[in-house]
C-alpha cells in the first residue's frame, strides 16, 4: 500500500515547549484502519475487551460486560480536585430545565459518591420542567480524557471518531489523527507522551489511570479557570472519600503515583505528594469510560456536569458518548421537580451483588426501590424447577461458587489459552445448571464470556448459538433501554448477517436501533452506521 507523507510546518500551538525543528518535521502517515474479524463477518467492533489497572495488550475473546465487578467502573465516576487554588471564573448558566438538588449556601450534609451532598445520598440534580423518553437533558463535553491505546489506529486520538485512513504521529507513531486540525488541538495533551513513548520504548506503560491524571494536572494548568464541562459542578467540589479506602487501594495510589513521577516527570509540574494521592483517589472513584456500541472499552473521561448525577438501580436517564462528549437523555417519563438518576454499576445483577460493588467502589448502599423492595431477584436468580428441589443450602453453595468462579475466569484472561478459557465457562455452565437456570444471571455471566471466547476463536455458530440463548433473558433482567441489551442485538444481527441469514440479522439490528434511538439520540452516527450495514446487504 503506498503512503502519503504529509509534512507539518507549524504544529506547534502558542506557549508549547516543543522544539520548533522537530515539529517542523513532523509527519502524518496515511495508513489503514484496522482488519474486520473476517471478510465472512462485518463484525466491525472487536469482541470486547477489558482494560484492567494496567494499559496492557487486550484479551480479544473478552465481552466487555458493562457490570462486570472486574472491569473498570461502567459508570466510572472519577472527578478531581484542582491542586491549587483556582480563579472564579464569571458563573455559568445552568442547562435550561435542571437545577442543582440543593443551593451551595447550604451547610454541606454528608457527602457521597463524586462530591455530591444530600442527606443519605448526594446533592444531585433535579428537573425545573419536564422529559420525555428520548429526550436529551443535556450535554457535557469532557474535562479530560484518553484514548486507550488499544484502540490506536482505529479512532482519533483527538476527536475519538472511528474511520479508515487516520494519520499518525510521524514522531512517535503511536497517535493517530483525523487530519492535521486534530493533531494540532490535541498536542497539548499529546506532548506529554509523545517524547516519552519514544524514549522508553517498549517499556512505556503507564496505566490508563495514570494517563488520565496526567492530563488532568495539565489541564488545571493550563486552564485553572471554569471550564464549559463545569456549568453545574467544578472539579474542585469533588470527593475523593480517601478516609475510606483500604490499605490494598491505598498500595494501588501509591504505586500509580509512582508511575506517574516515573513517566511524566520531565513534562509535568506535580503538586505534593499528599495531593497527588488525593487526586488519584477521585480518579478512581470518580471517572467514567467511554464505549462504543457494543460497550467495547475506548477510553477514560472525566465529565464533572454528569459527575453530578446520583444512582438508582432504576435509572431515568441514560449516559451515552459521541465522540468526547457525554449525552444524558431521559429513559422514563421525568416530571418536574423528580430527581435525576443514573447508574453507576451493571443492573443485571441481585440487589446483593449491586450492593456489594457500589460499597466497593463508591463507598454506599443504594435504597432505591429496586433495591428496597427486591422484586427482580428471584428471576434473576431463577433456580430449576425439580421434583426434588435444591435445599438452601445448596442454592447458597452454588451462588458462592458462581462468585469464585467469576473470579476465576477474570483472572484467567490474563495467561490461560481461548480453548482453556472456553472450557472453564462450558464446565462451569455445566456444574451450575443442576441449580440453576439458564435464565440466572450467573449462568448469564459465563454464557456472555463463552460467547466472546468463541468470536475470538471465529466460531461464528457458537457465539450466534449463546448470543440466542442471551437475549431473552437480558431483555427481562435489564430496564426497557437498556445498553447491554442493544448491544446483545447489534452482536446477533452481525452475526447472523455474517452467517448470510438477512432476514433475521435485519430484525435483530432494527430492534438495537429501536433502542440506540432512545439512549443514543436519532441522529448519532452509530445508528447510522447500522443503517448503512442493513442496507448493504
Amino acid at each position: 500500500m503506498a503512503f502519503a507523507l504529509l509534512l507539518i510546518n507549524a504544529l506547534r500551538p502558542e506557549n508549547s515547549d516543543r522544539p520548533l525543528a522537530r515539529v517542523k518535521h513532523t509527519r502524518l502517515t496515511r495508513t489503514r484502519w484496522g482488519e474486520d474479524f473476517s471478510k465472512k463477518i462485518a463484525y466491525r467492533t472487536r469482541a470486547g475487551h477489558r482494560v484492567g489497572q494496567a494499559d496492557c495488550p487486550r484479551r480479544p475473546w473478552d465481552l466487555a460486560a458493562r457490570g462486570d465487578p472486574n472491569r473498570p467502573r461502567e459508570r466510572g465516576r472519577r472527578p478531581l480536585c484542582p491542586r491549587r487554588r483556582t480563579r472564579l471564573a464569571p458563573r455559568f448558566q445552568e442547562p435550561p430545565g435542571l437545577r442543582r438538588g440543593s443551593p451551595p449556601h447550604r451547610k454541606r450534609p454528608e457527602r457521597v459518591p463524586g462530591g455530591r451532598r444530600g442527606p443519605g445520598k448526594g446533592r444531585g440534580l433535579r428537573a425545573l420542567r419536564p422529559f420525555h423518553v428520548g429526550d436529551l437533558l443535556f450535554s457535557c463535553p469532557a474535562y479530560a480524557y484518553v484514548l486507550t491505546v488499544n484502540e490506536r489506529g482505529n479512532h482519533c486520538e483527538y476527536c475519538f471518531a472511528r474511520k479508515e485512513g487516520l494519520s499518525k504521529c510521524g514522531r512517535c507513531k503511536q497517535a493517530f489523527y483525523c487530519n492535521v486540525e486534530c493533531q494540532k488541538e490535541d498536542w497539548p495533551m499529546h506532548k506529554l507522551e509523545c517524547s516519552p513513548m519514544v524514549v522508553f520504548g517498549e517499556n512505556w506503560n503507564p496505566s490508563e489511570t495514570v494517563r488520565l491524571t496526567a492530563r488532568i494536572l495539565a489541564k488545571q494548568k493550563i486552564h485553572p479557570e471554569r471550564t464549559p464541562s463545569e456549568k453545574l459542578l467544578a472539579v474542585k467540589e469533588f470527593e475523593s472519600h480517601l478516609d475510606k479506602l483500604d490499605n490494598e487501594k491505598k498500595d494501588l495510589i501509591q504505586s500509580d503515583v509512582a508511575a506517574l513521577h516515573h513517566f511524566y516527570s520531565k513534562h509535568l509540574e506535580f503538586p505534593d505528594s499528599d495531593s497527588l494521592v488525593v487526586l488519584f483517589a477521585q480518579v478512581n472513584c470518580n471517572g467514567f469510560t467511554i464505549e462504543d456500541e457494543e460497550l467495547s472499552h475506548l477510553g477514560s473521561a472525566i465529565f464533572p456536569d454528569v459527575a453530578l448525577m446520583n444512582h438508582s438501580c432504576c435509572p431515568n436517564v441514560i449516559v451515552t458518548y459521541k465522540g468526547t462528549l457525554a449525552e444524558v437523555r431521559a429513559v422514563q417519563e421525568i416530571n418536574p421537580g423528580e430527581e435525576v438518576f443514573t447508574s453507576y454499576i451493571d443492573l443485571l445483577y441481585p440487589t446483593e451483588d449491586r450492593n456489594d460493588r457500589l460499597r466497593d467502589s463508591y463507598f454506599f448502599t443504594c435504597q432505591c426501590q429496586e433495591c428496597t423492595t427486591k422484586d427482580k431477584d428471584k428471576a434473576k436468580v431463577e433456580i430449576r424447577k425439580l421434583s426434588d428441589p435444591p435445599k438452601a443450602e445448596t442454592i447458597r453453595d452454588m451462588v458462592r461458587y458462581a462468585r469464585n468462579v467469576i473470579e476465576e475466569f477474570r483472572r484467567a484472561k490474563h495467561y490461560k489459552s481461548p480453548s482453556e478459557l472456553l472450557e472453564i465457562c462450558e464446565l462451569s455452565q455445566e456444574k451450575m445448571s443442576s441449580v440453576f437456570e439458564d435464565s440466572n444471571v450467573y449462568m448469564l455471566h459465563m454464557m456472555y464470556q463463552a460467547m466472546g471466547v468463541c468470536l475470538y476463536m471465529q466460531d461464528w455458530e457458537g457465539a450466534l448459538r449463546y448470543g440466542q440463548k442471551i437475549i431473552k433473558p437480558y431483555s427481562k433482567h435489564y430496564p426497557l433501554y437498556s445498553l447491554n441489551v442493544a448491544s446483545m442485538w447489534l452482536k446477533l444481527g452481525r452475526l447472523y448477517m455474517g452467517l448470510e441469514n438477512k432476514a433475521a440479522g435485519e430484525r435483530a439490528l432494527k430492534k438495537a436501533i429501536a433502542i440506540m434511538e432512545v439512549a443514543h439520540g436519532k441522529d448519532h452516527p452509530y445508528i447510522s452506521e447500522i443503517k448503512q450495514e442493513i442496507d448493504s446487504h
